[in-house]
């Protein structure tokens, strides 16, 4: 009997959080100065970050708007939205995440799992394990690092593609699930800030994470919608989705 009232209890919550998700996204970003970025006709999406991004692609697959090169994240929920809205505009979308990437990881590889797709539209979501390596892996680089490569890249980038249209993600984690403790912070806040910063500078559109899943905690708690912290639950990826989304105008 206890057991079946938990599966109620928990169904019930996801059934909640399920039919509140615009409301948190909307109640997050009320605060918020959002930047929409406008699709054009035939516009070329690209979607780059580290594992949260990455999300199982296959990186055999090279064509736009093809199921297993999208992955199975919050990229695929958005390419589905991206597709089903906008049925006239021919958008090509692709996924170059890469599992573990930090922003130098981004640089090496930049040539051509960016610049040569010629993008028209570019999500970034890399920054986390700019952190988090650091506490797990070794890395030696800091918020100066990362601030430093990120400034690089999108020079180098905005060089190539002066008319390209810039999103900047900003990393974020929920405290207190397996991998994310206290040791992440005040550090790791500075990342965040520093995406934030880099967004404001180079006049990107900004897609503000942190707080929305922040705002999501007062529906059901940090491990419904997050695996370890650091990647997203199912639920935590369909709140990505919707919140990547609302910069769409």
């Amino acid at each position: 009997m206890n057991t079946r009232r938990n599966f109620i209890k928990n169904t019930a919550v996801g059934t909640i959080a399920a039919l509140a998700l615009p409301e948190i996204v909307s109640a997050a970003l009320i605060t918020e100065n959002i930047k929409k970025v406008n699709l054009d006709k035939d516009d070329v999406i690209l979607f780059q970050g580290d594992s949260i991004t990455d999300w199982g692609r296959d990186q055999s697959k090279t064509v736009p708007n093809n199921t297993s090169a999208l992955g199975a994240g919050y990229v695929l929920h958005a390419a589905g939205h991206l597709l089903l809205e906008n049925p006239d505009k021919n958008l090509q979308i692709y996924n170059k995440g890469i599992s573990g990437n930090k922003v130098y990881q981004l640089a090496a590889r930049w040539d051509i799992d960016c610049l040569a797709l010629k993008p028209n539209v570019l999500s970034i979501h890399i920054g986390v394990n700019d952190f988090w390596h650091t506490l797990t892996n070794g890395y030696t680089g800091t918020i100066d690092t990362y601030i430093t490569d990120y400034h690089k890249l999108i020079d180098r980038t905005k060089q190539a593609l002066p008319n390209i249209k810039l999103i900047i993600c900003e990393p974020f984690a929920t405290k207190g699930v397996k991998a994310v403790d206290d040791k992440w912070y005040p550090t790791f806040d500075l990342f965040r800030k520093a995406a934030r910063d880099i967004a404001t500078e180079y006049k990107a559109a900004f897609v503000p994470y942190q707080s929305v899943f922040d705002k999501a905690l007062e529906l059901a708690p940090a491990n419904y919608w997050s695996l370890d912290g650091v990647h997203p639950s199912i639920a935590g990826q369909a709140l990505m989705a919707k919140t990547w989304m609302e910069i769409i105008g």
